[in-house]
């Protein structure tokens, strides 16, 4: 069973710089995503088309993103290696390597989600390799190009973020994140990230309460976290 730890902004719609805001009390996420567009991605690079498409995760090409601390400075935990999940049908290999999964336009609800992936004593791996998709704020995929989808390398510390937007609703599914983890040289993990108070949860067949992100609303929107646990060799 994975655990949680305090963590980082899950925002509302907004154009203006996000800011380390002090944690409150978890809550339900607001199941019903912003109307307004989302302002332009902190860095998104261009996707490219898949070329030999394979499930074989690229090598780092830039240094990772996530570099300052959290907010909440807290010993990591851990608990048993993280669920695996179905990858499901709509995985697409070779995606761009970001952190930022937004696109100018984009409506929905803004999500920050950051993290660790650990190994099962608890000790951070650097240079992991994540993989995210996902539905849209109004629950399509986007099977013919990368829109919800990037990869992205932990940093020296096992630190990941990923900005998005809250996954919208579709049948059969409660609001999700699909996601493959891999430690350097290590096994793929394949697994999903769910949120806390959905009511879709109880009727999702695939559904799994370990696998649940810590969330907390502020005045500014929304955190989340969710370490991962893995067997690195």
């Amino acid at each position: 069973m994975t655990t949680v730890m305090a963590g980082w902004l899950l925002t509302a719609c907004s154009s203006t710089p996000i800011e380390p805001l002090a944690p409150t009390a978890p809550a339900a996420v607001d199941a019903a995503p912003t109307g307004a567009p989302i302002g332009a991605p902190t860095s998104t690079p261009a996707p490219t088309p898949p070329n030999n498409p394979t499930s074989t995760p690229p090598a780092p090409t830039s240094t990772p993103a996530p570099t300052e601390p959290p907010a909440t400075v807290v010993a990591l935990k851990c608990d048993g290696l993280t669920p695996e999940q179905t990858e499901g049908p709509y995985y697409t290999p070779n995606t761009p390597e970001r952190t930022s999964l937004i696109e100018a336009g984009m409506t929905g609800t803004k999500l920050i989600l950051t993290g660790y992936v650990l190994d099962a004593n608890c000790r951070p791996i650097a240079n992991a390799w994540l993989d995210f998709w996902q539905a849209d704020a109004v629950g399509e995929y986007d099977n013919a190009g990368y829109v919800m989808r990037g990869h992205q390398f932990t940093d020296a510390d096992g630190r990941y973020q990923l900005e998005t937007v809250l996954p919208g609703l579709y049948p059969g599914r409660t609001r999700h994140i699909h996601v493959k983890v891999q430690a350097p040289g290590g096994p793929v993990l394949t697994s999903q990230i769910y949120f806390p108070g959905e009511a879709a949860n109880a009727g999702d067949q695939i559904f799994d309460p370990a696998l649940i992100a810590e969330v907390e609303t502020t005045a500014d929107g929304l955190r989340g976290t969710f370490n991962f646990v893995i067997n690195p060799k």
